[in-house]
């Protein structure tokens, strides 16, 4: 074998070079760990908002195209936010791995991968709504540090391979892992601890204790005796606020002092309206059940939900502005930045479209919208019930998108005639017999008057109903099935106070809800 030249680096075995490499990547997670570790102890001291991570997070959700946010909506419900979350993570732990690797082999192309992944949070931190110059602050430190920490844990790597000697080699190795397991250590230490710290900024939870919500001026109707099915599986007539489906842009709840809280009445509108939140609870409040609907809820989905709200009628305050002729459009802005097109004439018809502070007599969950929303009867969401809500922008449809319609959805959103089977569940194995097939139906502002339900190709049969508590809400109903040995099929449709009667052709939730019959397998022993 010829002599090594002299000054050449010694060669390593593929072993070592295999672990020069894992040395890379632990170095390069350390380093970005560490980093955005100090970026989110800095947001929740400056801004929760401010956060890299989460910043890029809400990028990706107003970048992403529509069929993808709808698959991810599909898959996963209202678990979506934790899944953004943990797919940008996971692709900062990869680019953060590729950059310990590429700065022990070229240096100092890792540093720069740090950096261009720190710019990009830089960059969403302050295009969010609500960004102001300290924004940037967590997203470079989390450069400076990771740009720093990458090259000193680099050099600590290349020293285990120079040593000579297996005892001075075993002290740069320890070194080494020790250093890393600090910088990583401490830095998911400082994300969590950020989080928490955040999480409590965000809670809103003493503000919301600090008044009594005022006794309604209107309250609502006692519910009927009826109209609740004492049926084991059915959807509860009243959702509880825990189980109320959210669906939403904000991966970070905003955090709003009532205190601070204002709504403004702006653009066609002969005279401007400012109303703080005080003078918002010394208003006639009125209460009123209201069914709301995700326009991403599939036929027989669970992104609807019904609650008691306590609220200010808009159309009063819209009154106060008085629209100027040729208005047919309300933005609503949220302080998330998130707006939605309203038509005027919904926000002004006898509809109890609402200024909410309450939900199931309480204070609005802060994911919900505390202290303030909207709550808008007979249309889905993204077209009406804005959470966090700070401005009502009197204006037309030809001058203004919104959020979504700018996304390619319909600018106008009227909650679709529909009907759900609830039990038995699909693929649920019943005995012969008598069995109760149970659900809800709805269409919001219209009311349901009549739902049938169909065993296989058999002829439609007429369910009972409950009672409704009005028009805005959903129905229960059941059916009393004689089941036979076999597998079967049972599918639900309603037909709404007018006479119509619900379509089973089915179309998919974009561009303006999911239309079809809600049909259900069941094997029968």
């Amino acid at each position: 074998m010829p002599d090594q030249q002299v000054g050449a680096k010694p060669r390593r075995t593929s072993a070592a070079t295999v672990r020069a490499r894992w040395r890379a990547v632990f170095a390069g997670l350390a380093a970005v760990s560490a980093g955005l570790g100090v970026a989110e102890v800095l947001a929740a001291i400056l801004s929760p908002t401010s956060s890299p991570l989460f910043s890029a997070g809400s990028l990706v959700i107003d970048l992403a195209p529509s069929w993808l946010k709808e698959s991810v909506i599909a898959v996963f419900g209202t678990a979506d936010k934790a899944v953004i979350i943990a797919s940008v993570a996971l692709l900062v732990a990869v680019l953060a791995a590729l950059a310990g690797l590429v700065e022990r082999a070229t240096p100092p192309w890792g540093r720069v991968i740090v950096a261009a992944v720190g710019a990009l949070g830089l960059v969403a931190a302050m295009t969010r709504a609500g960004s102001f110059l300290v924004s940037a602050i967590p997203s470079i430190a989390a450069i400076l540090i990771g740009v720093w920490l990458l090259g000193a844990l680099i050099r600590r790597s290349e020293a285990v391979d120079s040593s000579i000697g297996e005892q001075s080699q075993g002290a740069s190795r320890r070194t080494f892992l020790i250093n890393t397991g600090l910088a990583a250590g401490l830095g998911v230490l400082a994300t969590v601890g950020g989080r928490i710290v955040a999480t409590g900024i965000q809670a809103v939870d003493s503000a919301r204790r600090m008044f009594t919500l005022p006794r309604p001026a209107v309250a609502a109707p006692p519910i009927p005796s009826r109209a609740s099915l004492d049926i084991p599986g059915i959807a509860p007539l009243v959702t509880s606020n825990v189980d109320f489906y959210r669906i939403d842009t904000a991966l970070i709840v905003p955090s709003i002092d009532p205190d601070q809280w204002s709504l403004r009445i702006t653009g066609l509108v002969d005279n401007g309206v400012t109303l703080t939140f005080e003078e918002l609870l010394a208003l006639p409040l009125e209460e009123s059940y209201t069914t709301l609907a995700c326009v991403s809820n599939p036929v027989g989905g669970g992104l609807i939900g019904n609650a008691l709200w306590l609220g200010y009628p808009i159309r009063h305050l819209l009154q106060r502005a008085r629209p100027k002729a040729g208005a047919d459009m309300v933005l609503s802005r949220s302080a998330d930045g998130f707006t939605a097109g309203t038509p005027l004439s919904v926000l002004m018809d006898d509809r109890n479209a609402i200024l909410a502070v309450a939900m199931n007599g309480v204070p609005l969950p802060a994911e919900h919208g505390f202290p303030v929303r909207m709550v808008v009867p007979g249309l889905f969401g993204y077209v009406s019930a804005t959470k966090w809500v700070t401005e009502l922008n009197v204006t037309t449809f030809a001058a203004d998108t919104a959020y979504w319609t700018h996304r390619g959805w319909s600018a106008l959103g009227p909650v679709k005639l529909s009907s759900r089977i609830d039990t038995p569940r699909v693929s649920r194995t019943v005995d012969a017999g008598t069995v109760v097939v149970a659900g809800v139906a709805w269409s919001q502002h219209v009311g349901v008057s009549r739902v049938e339900v169909r065993v296989d190709d058999e002829p439609w049969s007429e369910a009972t109903l409950a009672d409704a508590i009005s028009a805005d809400t959903w129905r229960q109903w059941s059916f009393a099935w004689d089941a036979t040995s076999g597998r079967h099929e049972l599918t639900v449709r309603a037909t709404d106070a007018d006479g119509m009667v619900q379509t089973a052709a089915y179309a998919d939730v974009v561009p303006d809800g999911a239309t079809g019959h809600h049909s259900v397998e069941v094997t029968v022993s």
